[in-house]
């Protein structure tokens, strides 16, 4: 498949609501651009010639903020930033047909899922969710294409999240089960994943060849894994909570004992930013099993493969 050919594949569903909007086959052709577009970044930068994304931001930054931007003028497209509540002023209704008559896409950061799915429900243009409470797609590609490099490739390899089951999890077990990986996920007790999204997982691994495996057992579900991730334990909106889940989570450290359970070349993934001492100790985050600053990279490229398949 050549590059125009890869350009030129649209995603069906028009949006990126969450995972679910991918189908395995674009999930594994959106991969294949993202590998393109990294390796030859010249040969992509007219494709968004012309057109405008609106970045509406409810929550602070980094990664997401500067890599969408980024992504989006290195193809030749230019963006516009709003920071702030959405929906305060006006209705999202009203906000989102503004905008498509503005902007060729919408991509929203958000405290709830809710606000990604009426924006999809109420825009004309692509909305892609760059996080929500429930989902974090963007960073789940990114993750994928830093498997696939570090590890040779995704599927059969084992994946294994130790910590919150939140929209991080959520994520990568739908991800990882579209690619035919190994899914373990290690939570205490009361903080698994929300089990239908567990259940929509489990039926994306048997179509794919993977499995996926929630458990409490952070040394059960490292053992044996290709890659060990994990984040936060308070996410934004959290922090009233932050000291108490200290103490619950504290056994779920990745630290070096634990990721001694995992494969001798295993990776290690964290979406940062990062709490370090906390859910990871500075001897794993600086180690070099650490593929974070990859992660973070390939946000760019990962990001900048979703938009040709949306926007063009």
């Amino acid at each position: 498949m050549n590059k125009n050919t890869l350009a030129a594949e649209r995603l069906a569903a028009g949006d990126l609501r969450s995972d679910l909007d991918l189908t395995s086959a674009e999930l594994r052709t959106l991969l294949h651009l993202a590998t393109e577009v990294k390796a030859k970044p010249q040969d992509y930068t007219h494709e968004l010639r012309g057109k405008y994304a609106t970045l509406l931001f409810e929550k602070p930054s980094l990664r997401t903020r500067l890599t969408f931007e980024l992504a989006v003028k290195q193809l030749g497209g230019d963006i516009v930033v709003s920071i702030g509540m959405i929906g305060d002023r006006e209705p999202v209704q009203d906000i989102a047909r503004n905008l498509d008559r503005w902007t060729q896409s919408i991509v929203a950061r958000v405290f709830s899922q809710q606000t990604i799915d009426d924006l999809a429900k109420w825009s004309r243009v692509p909305v892609i969710n760059a996080l929500s409470d429930v989902y974090h797609p963007c960073q789940a590609l990114a993750d994928m294409q830093t498997v696939a490099e570090r590890c040779g490739s995704c599927k059969g390899k084992k994946l294994a999240y130790v910590g919150d089951g939140n929209n991080v999890a959520h994520s990568l077990l739908l991800t990882g089960a579209k690619l035919g990986m190994h899914v373990a996920v290690a939570t205490p007790a009361g903080f698994e994943p929300n089990a239908t999204i567990v259940d929509q997982a489990k039926v994306f691994a048997a179509e794919n060849g993977g499995s996926v495996t929630i458990s409490n057992s952070a040394k059960g579900a490292v053992t044996g894994a290709d890659a060990v991730y994990t984040d936060v334990w308070a996410s934004m909106g959290q922090e009233n909570e932050a000291e108490e889940r200290k103490r619950i989570f504290a056994p779920y450290q990745v630290n070096r004992a634990l990721m001694a359970n995992a494969e001798k070349d295993a990776i290690f993934l964290h979406c940062l930013p990062a709490k370090r001492g906390q859910e990871v100790t500075d001897e794993v985050m600086e180690s070099p099993q650490s593929a974070i600053f990859d992660q973070a990279e390939n946000r760019l490229n990962a990001q900048k493969a979703l938009l040709l398949m949306l926007m063009r």
